[in-house]
């Protein structure tokens, strides 16, 4: 099963569309807020070396940096 979590923040146009897609295609996922969650976005930070949001981690190896429709189609074998 893939696992994916999310990294996002309140008034992100690109976070909101990222649900959008994932849920269009049936994938469930874990949200952190780095707005309310200081130990999201060090991780975020430190962990991942991103700074931006949507960042998606998937299967606790892979990281997407934005809303990068066709990587993310490609890494989880999405065809139209």
């Amino acid at each position: 099963m893939t696992t994916i979590t999310i990294y996002t923040q309140p008034d992100c146009p690109p976070c909101e569309i990222a649900k959008l897609f994932l849920k269009e295609y049936g994938f469930t996922y874990e949200l952190k807020d780095i707005k309310q969650d200081g130990h999201a976005r060090n991780e975020l930070i430190n962990k991942y070396n991103s700074f931006s949001t949507p960042t998606f981690v998937i299967n606790k190896e892979t990281v997407v940096t934005g809303f990068d429709i066709e990587k993310l189609k490609e890494i989880l074998q999405i065809e139209d």
